[in-house]
């Protein structure tokens, strides 16, 4: 088979490309896996997000877990970010997540977390494939695993959430998009022990609506809330809640840039930005970059994916990383994106300097941003390309220092995306264009 593991676990279209078959073996692989790696009868929390299909997918992974000998800790719904935490807080083995993120109600996935609450390694992962390609026998059924009971694990979740404030939210109002889905409960709750008045939107799953119209990819929904209301601030998660994007009094949408830039100027002017240093992806915007260096921050890019912005992290002792699209990682609070703890971080820095987040947000222009997705058979080809090459060094000449270009392939789709960053949107438009039509004719 191809590589079946993805940047972020196995996704798919439940029930096509994701079938209860693959879960089984999932589960089951897991629990050899672990096996081989010292821990004879693996204990795995499992949640999932509230699509339909979860429910029939957790089914089929509990069985292989425990058809393999392992044991399991049953949350149910709840987010991403909460399964790693639970994962730590139970000293579980490993933990499990069902869910497709942001993606449709149609699809689905399946992620892993370490014993230490940080997604698994590829070598892991590829062990992973390798037990699924040739299974280990069922255990003897005496031997089945169980479904474990455990108490109070979301309410220790909402304490540390809380614990990580700077300040109170006494008088903010705030409206939260939860996309309709697993932050649906745990948000508004969360952002009213803090003292915020809270209006919650989209906040009301049917296993079928999760990411529809709404949420981290559709934060102008909330934003035109939040002017409606007149509300303080807006919190835009996406359907398993390990992202935050936002939105300001005047209904302009903060990204996961400007987030990062301002929590990592708030962190460095308390001396708590371990190396002045702050992690981000080649996605990021050049204003951000521009800003960090106004500010004495060294900036680390990493490949596109919150994994490889903790491994740079963790392998350098940083403290701080993220995504434009929202994936924040505070590490001494945190062992993946996390967008409740980042709506707290952001919100409570706010409310701790008196500002408000459009204000917070100022400390980076974000200069025009234009991506061309050009569909490719060879994208090897377009790497080695003399015209591709040249159509880039020719855009990044007339750009100057005002710009920047980036070809990045896609990781799940035969696309090349070009990315082209500029003074103006009209300027990045027509060099992302250009190259688009090269690589398209080359490829």
């Amino acid at each position: 088979m191809g590589r079946l593991f993805g940047t972020d676990g196995v996704r798919g279209v439940a029930g096509t490309e994701l079938t209860a078959e693959l879960a089984t073996g999932l589960g089951r692989a897991a629990v050899t896996v672990l096996g081989h790696h010292g821990t004879a009868r693996p204990v795995i929390v499992v949640g999932r997000d509230p699509r339909a299909s979860g429910e029939w997918l957790e089914d089929a992974l509990t069985e292989g877990i425990r058809r393999a000998g392992g044991d399991v800790l049953l949350t149910g719904v709840e987010p991403t970010p909460a399964i790693a935490y639970m994962t730590v807080d139970l000293a579980a083995s490993a933990g499990v997540v069902i869910s497709a993120s942001h993606n449709p109600a149609s699809d689905n996935g399946i992620k892993f977390f370490s014993g230490e609450g940080t997604k698994l390694p590829d070598g892991l992962e590829d062990e992973m494939e390798a037990a699924l390609e040739d299974p280990a026998p069922d255990v003897a059924e005496p031997d089945h695993g169980r479904i474990l009971p455990f108490a109070d694990a979301r309410e220790r979740y909402l304490e540390h959430l809380v614990g990580a404030s700077l300040a109170p939210l006494a008088g903010m109002r705030v409206v939260v998009d939860c996309a309709n889905g697993s932050a649906s409960d745990v948000a508004p709750d969360l952002l009213r022990r803090l003292g915020a008045e809270v209006t919650a939107i989209y906040a009301a799953p049917d296993g079928t609506n999760i990411n529809e119209g709404c949420g981290a990819l559709h934060p102008d929904v909330v934003a035109a809330e939040v002017v409606r209301l007149g509300a303080d601030a807006g919190v835009s998660h996406d359907g398993d809640a390990d992202r935050a994007l936002f939105a300001d009094a005047d209904g302009n949408v903060i990204d996961g840039d400007q987030v990062l830039a301002a929590c990592a100027v708030g962190l460095h002017d308390a001396g708590e930005l371990a190396g002045d240093t702050v992690v981000a992806t080649v996605m990021s915007n050049i204003g951000f970059e521009r800003a960090m260096t106004e500010h004495g921050i060294q900036l680390v890019r990493t490949r596109v994916g919150d994994r490889y912005v903790l491994e740079e992290m963790d392998r350098r002792g940083f403290v701080l990383g993220g995504e434009q699209s929202g994936h924040v990682i505070f590490r001494r609070h945190a062992t993946t994106g996390d967008g409740l703890l980042t709506a707290v971080r952001f919100l409570s820095l706010a409310a701790a300097n008196g500002a408000t987040i459009g204000e917070l947000a100022g400390v980076m222009r974000r200069y025009p941003q234009v991506m061309v997705n050009v569909r490719v058979v060879d994208r090897d080809g377009v790497a080695s390309s003399p015209a591709v090459a040249s159509a880039v060094a020719a855009a990044a000449r007339a750009l100057g220092d005002g710009g920047r270009v980036l070809l990045r392939p896609s990781g799940t789709e035969p696309l090349v995306r070009v990315m082209v960053e500029a003074e103006t949107e009209a300027d990045a438009r027509a060099h992302a264009e250009a190259i688009a039509a090269v690589v398209g004719a080359v490829a």
